[in-house]
């Protein structure tokens, strides 16, 4: 088997990992991180040949952009305490607690090398936080508060890690130096970020095609985290910057058809990339196999201590962080999304898994320092990462739905039913303001003119049927069953219409480019 071939492999199991998955009750993720450590122990498999600085900008770009296209920057601006608390300090804390450790336990083991380790390894990952718990019926705020986090310790941990490689390769460590390199990586990064996302707003209006918008916003990631990159800004906060920029000022309500193709080409690049680089985790087994080459024993014993100390310290963290932003939450009144419950708490906890992230920054440690020499514990580090992500990944990420279902944690359906009810009444309010404005500036026939009143409420009815009243709900059931109905017959005559122009494909002198723009024609009012 070769690269490529594997490749092949990988991406065909991220597409037949999610309906197993969703038979099985098990994450997607999961499954593709068995799958690659599984082809890791077969020997006709060889070791993944990608260069580890380019692992994190080919992953990272378009799983952090796919993931922000999920939520706004209003939901992280109204939860920026507990994200803060999780993203920022737990990340500082975790890293402490494992570079002290690590540095105890491992002999000849340096304080930056430990440090390393501990960044590498500190925060959990994005991916994982949002395919994982995202599809377990979560509560909302829990959801946002762990995509919040997935997306923004990435910043924090990277930081860390290049100020501890730093001082590992060069001997010398400056708190200065690598406070100030903390703040202007993150101004660079947001500047970046906003310009490309004013720069990417302006080019897809002036593309105007829905394919270019959509081909555009698949190298808008990617140049925002490399152009930051290059300007010694953080690659991770660029594209976030810049997605969250894209989600707020570049949608227009009324451009349908980019909305839906962009979806479901997200939709398709998420599974894809996502299935690639957790089997790239699982594959990295080769290596860890490799380390640990006559002296399974003590790395073994390491990698334990040190899963133990991230999942401990992501406990006794939340515990009291919990707490406190349950007093600030009710002295202020706030809007802000926070666990209400110990259960909660927990499945926050437990939800900490690590993943692509900590995998790539252990493959970038150096093989040499500037000295010339060995990079101290290279193997260790290397050993110990990967012990942490498959314990968090393999073990925390199997047994989280087991744990959701058992604690009972659950989406508060009814409010977010309530939410949908207010929103189908905000619609349907607009469509008859809308219709008020048009009949006075036109006279419409009276009989038009009911038809379009009905027409509007019926666009809140069928988003919410609860906000008509019996009699109407009624009426509004029986012209869905018409409606659907019709629709079924419109559906078998456009069937029968796209089979002959399908048809006409093969027959002598026809052009297939005038039957793919009729095709698509009839495929378009198949949307109606």
């Amino acid at each position: 088997m070769d690269q490529l071939t594997l490749l092949f492999a990988l991406l065909l199991g991220a597409v037949v990992s999610v309906p197993v998955g969703e038979r099985l009750g098990l994450p997607a993720p999961v499954l593709m991180t068995v799958l690659g450590a599984v082809l890791a122990l077969l020997e006709f498999v060889p070791n993944v040949d990608v260069p580890p600085d380019l692992i994190l900008p080919l992953l990272l770009p378009p799983l952090l952009y796919a993931a922000v296209r999920r939520t706004s920057w209003r939901q992280f601006a109204a939860n920026v305490r507990p994200i803060l608390l999780l993203a920022v300090a737990l990340v500082f804390v975790t890293t402490l607690c494992v570079a002290v450790v690590a540095h105890a336990i491992v002999p000849g083991l340096p304080l930056a090398a430990a440090v390393a380790l501990g960044a590498l390894v500190a925060p959990p990952d994005p991916v994982a936080a949002t395919a994982v718990a995202g599809k377990l019926g979560l509560p909302r705020r829990l959801v946002s508060i762990l995509e919040g986090e997935g997306l923004f310790n990435d910043v924090t941990a990277i930081v860390l890690y290049n100020v501890a490689i730093a001082a590992a390769v060069s001997g010398s460590f400056s708190a200065w130096e690598a406070g100030l390199d903390l703040v202007l990586s993150a101004v660079v990064a947001v500047a970046v970020g906003l310009a490309l996302g004013w720069g990417a707003n302006k080019l897809m209006d002036f593309l105007g095609d829905a394919t270019l918008q959509i081909g555009l916003s698949l190298l808008v990631p990617y140049a925002s985290y490399v152009a930051a990159e290059e300007l010694h800004g953080s690659g991770v906060l660029a594209v976030l910057t810049t997605a969250l920029f894209l989600v707020e000022y570049a949608t227009d309500a009324d451009d349908v058809m980019t909305r839906l193709a962009g979806h479901t080409f997200w939709d398709i690049v998420d599974t894809l990339v996502t299935g690639v680089a957790f089997g790239l985790v699982g594959l990295e087994l080769h290596n860890a196999v490799r380390t640990a080459a006559g002296h399974w024993g003590e790395l073994l014993t390491w990698a334990v201590v040190i899963v133990g100390v991230v999942v401990l310290v992501r406990l006794l963290w939340l515990l009291p962080a919990t707490w406190l932003t349950k007093r600030l939450h009710a002295a202020r009144d706030t809007a802000e999304e926070i666990p209400v419950s110990w259960r909660e708490t927990v499945v926050m906890w437990w939800a900490g898994m690590r993943g692509v992230a900590s995998a790539a920054l252990a493959l970038a440690v150096p093989l040499e320092t500037d000295a010339g020499g060995d990079f101290p514990g290279r193997g260790e580090i290397v050993f110990i990462a990967f012990g942490v992500i498959m314990a968090t990944l393999l073990v925390q990420g199997l047994s989280l739905p087991w744990l959701v279902g058992r604690l009972g944690v659950r989406a508060d359906s009814g409010r977010e039913k309530q939410f949908e009810h207010d929103l189908a009444v905000r619609a349907a309010r607009a469509a008859k303001h809308r219709l008020r404005e048009i009949e006075e500036a036109e006279d419409l026939p009276e009989e038009l003119s009911e038809q379009m009143l009905r027409s509007a409420f019926d666009i809140g009815v069928r988003i919410s049927p609860d906000i008509a009243d019996d009699e109407r709900r009624e009426a509004h059931r029986q012209r869905a069953r018409r409606l659907k109905r019709v629709r079924a017959i419109q559906r078998e005559m456009l069937s029968a219409a796209r089979h002959e122009v399908l048809a006409a494909r093969s027959e002598a002198g026809a052009d297939p480019e005038v039957v793919d723009r009729v095709l698509r024609h009839l495929d378009v009012r198949s949307l109606r």
